[in-house]
């Protein structure tokens, strides 16, 4: 790690080690110095000093993604570090209403990841840092009045870009912060937006507080009712010009309910997507779009550059649109998962990925029903994806024989870093069926599967391809925003059920 560091940021990391001598000494070291103190008082945890580096912040912007990524000083990119540590320091720091030369403080850098290198192993998740800035921006504004600060402070404007995540559990206080934004010296930014678990009401309400024109990235999930209608109102009487990325949440479309009327809605909402001229991103899982991928895809006037349709109940017609229209050949990031490609359209498909080989970095086959017959066949499809850097196909029912042969070709894709593999067939009991239901998942021979894994890792290892992580999550790659939000989403659950038990015995 060392060969990694220039003698200057060495330096740096002697300086912050010693908290209490650094927060003595920051008043008289040179304003471009402030990035690399922080960045070493980040890799060493240094949180005292994190929190006074920030408050007495003497540049114009204070750009997260800049300071821990990749530097000149320090190779190491942090921006993956959401330390819990670090970032309380760093946002309790922003709490003072003295720091006039700060104009933008951007917190959209931020990676949360599953494992936290950090020495506390303690996480600050997307949620957790809506909820804190939110209550700093109140709490300042509360203190602000109470000490009758200087008028002169509350012309200090601070704009924090952040990628916000509300819940049922921290709403109010988000609406709050978002409400007194413009009495505030710290002015909230929403870049993305994220809601799970909130009532369709409150979703409208602090969506337009968000200021939809500025919004990059929407992802409506899981616990939000949307359906197809409440998303044309959504588009008819809001406009999101600048958004890139939407993911709108299960079964907000379901062709096999659709009237004249819902085909006109359809015919409506894609025209709207249409005139979003940055949209490059969209993510419709588990909606039923059988037949109508064409329609609501056709309007798009930006080629999509990241598609899931995963589960979508796609027809023929809609994979052979798919092939032949322009997003194909710009398709970097593509979710197929749920539908029976190799032997329902494999035609289709094989054109699907031709087209899109030259860019594509990360495919998503899980419960694909691919099968041994076609291993042959679906290394013939990967082999022209040589910038391929993720490979997802759990689920399929695989034998460990076809497994090693696969490995064996993937070893051959130069830039391939992530495979999550299926566990083998021959692992489970005689007579399985695909796709396995949760409560037979985990019910397979762990050791025979052990003993395979190892046989698949030392094919990479014997090809010098130690830099591909391979696994087999059995319940899906891990979510950070789902993991971090799981007791509320469990009650929720529990609630939901519970609810409809009490309706069910009513009508008995």
């Amino acid at each position: 790690r060392a060969a990694m560091k220039s003698l200057r940021f060495i330096s740096a990391e002697v300086f912050v080690s010693n908290a209490e001598f650094a927060r003595k000494r920051l008043g008289g070291v040179a304003h471009n110095l402030f990035p690399l103190l922080f960045k070493a008082s980040y890799l060493l945890e240094q949180g005292e000093v994190i929190h006074d580096l920030v408050e007495n912040w003497p540049l114009i912007d204070l750009n997260m993604r800049k300071l821990l990524g990749t530097t000149v000083d320090c190779q190491e990119d942090l921006s993956h570090r959401t330390c819990l540590v670090c970032l309380e320091s760093c946002l309790t720091g922003l709490s003072s209403p003295y720091m006039k030369r700060l104009k933008v403080v951007d917190l959209t850098g931020i990676k949360d990841v599953e494992v936290q290198f950090c020495e506390c192993k303690k996480a600050m998740g997307r949620w957790a840092r809506t909820q804190m800035i939110s209550k700093i921006c109140l709490d300042l504004l509360v203190n602000l009045r109470q000490t009758q600060c200087n008028p002169d402070t509350f012309e200090i404007s601070i704009d924090v870009l952040i990628d916000l995540f509300v819940t049922e559990r921290n709403y109010e206080l988000v609406v709050q912060a978002l409400l007194k934004k413009c009495y505030c010296p710290l002015k909230i930014c929403c870049v993305a937006f994220r809601s799970d678990n909130l009532a369709l009401q409150k979703f409208f309400y602090i969506i337009k507080l968000t200021d939809p024109l500025a919004l990059r990235k929407l992802e409506i999930v899981h616990n939000v009712r949307l359906e197809m209608e409440h998303l044309e109102i959504l588009f008819n009487t809001m406009h999101f010009p600048l958004l890139m990325s939407l993911t709108l949440p299960a079964r907000t479309f379901n062709v096999r309910r659709f009237t004249a009327t819902d085909e006109e809605v359809l015919t409506n909402i894609a025209e709207k997507m249409g005139e979003m001229m940055q949209l490059t991103e969209l993510s419709v899982s588990y909606s039923i779009l059988t037949g109508r991928i064409q329609k609501l895809l056709s309007p798009l006037k930006t080629p999509l550059k990241m598609l899931d349709v995963s589960n979508c109940s796609l027809n023929f017609a809609d994979m052979d649109y798919l092939a032949s229209s322009f997003h194909a050949n710009h398709l970097e990031a593509l979710d197929l998962s749920g539908h029976d490609l190799t032997d329902m359209y494999p035609s289709a498909f094989f054109k699907l990925l031709r087209h899109s080989s030259s860019v594509l970095r990360s495919l998503t086959l899980e419960d694909c029903n691919i099968q041994d017959t076609h291993v042959n066949m679906l290394i013939l499809g990967l082999s022209p994806c040589q910038k391929l850097q993720e490979f997802k196909f759990v689920g399929n029912p695989l034998s460990s024989q076809a497994l090693k042969h696969l490995f064996t070709f993937l070893c051959e894709l130069p830039m391939l870093r992530t495979v999550e593999f299926p566990v083998p067939r021959d692992c489970y009991p005689v007579g399985i069926t695909y796709p396995i239901d949760d409560a037979s998942l985990c019910k397979y021979d762990h050791q025979k599967y052990d003993s395979v894994a190892q046989e698949l890792k030392l094919i990479l290892l014997q090809a010098n391809r130690e830099d591909v992580k391979a696994s087999s999550p059995l319940f899906g790659s891990y979510d950070a925003a789902v993991q971090e939000t799981n007791n509320e989403l469990g009650a929720y659950l529990i609630k939901s059920f519970k609810e409809t038990l009490e309706k069910f015995t009513t009508s008995l």
